[in-house]
């Protein structure tokens, strides 16, 4: 490969264009495109190298955020703020899996997520039902 073909890589690549159409516009092979980008860290990378900052804030402390172009967008700072909202907003959770139940120990009616074999309300019904059938 030669040093005009590596700097057209770079340009092109910079611009955004897949190893297929820069494999093309030099009439190289497309794996040579990618092992050559890979070895010079022009992968994904390279075109979302650029910072451009959006004016959003982290949805839980307020803070500006700043987004890499091509990615998706952020909602949080950090892992930190993102677990400290959810936990103040489970109403915001899009729960699909919630099944509702009446339990056999206590007759209340109870919603369960994630578990369509639950049988009791709380811990406590479980064990007031096994204490039933030991006696």
């Amino acid at each position: 490969m030669t040093s005009p073909q590596k700097q057209r890589i770079k340009y092109l690549r910079g611009k955004g264009e897949s190893y297929a159409a820069v494999a093309d516009a030099l009439g190289i092979s497309e794996n040579t495109v990618k092992s050559y980008c890979h070895r010079n860290n022009l992968g994904t990378g390279f075109i979302t190298e650029q910072i451009q900052p959006i004016n959003d804030i982290c949805a839980n402390c307020g803070r500006p955020l700043t987004h890499m172009t091509g990615a998706k967008k952020k909602r949080f700072c950090s892992d930190k703020c993102r677990m400290v909202w959810w936990a103040k907003h489970p109403e915001a959770v899009n729960r699909k899996a919630v099944y509702y139940f009446v339990c056999p120990t206590c007759g209340v009616e109870f919603a369960a997520y994630g578990n369509a074999k639950r049988k009791y309300c709380s811990r406590a019904c479980f064990g007031l039902s096994r204490r039933a059938t030991d006696e």
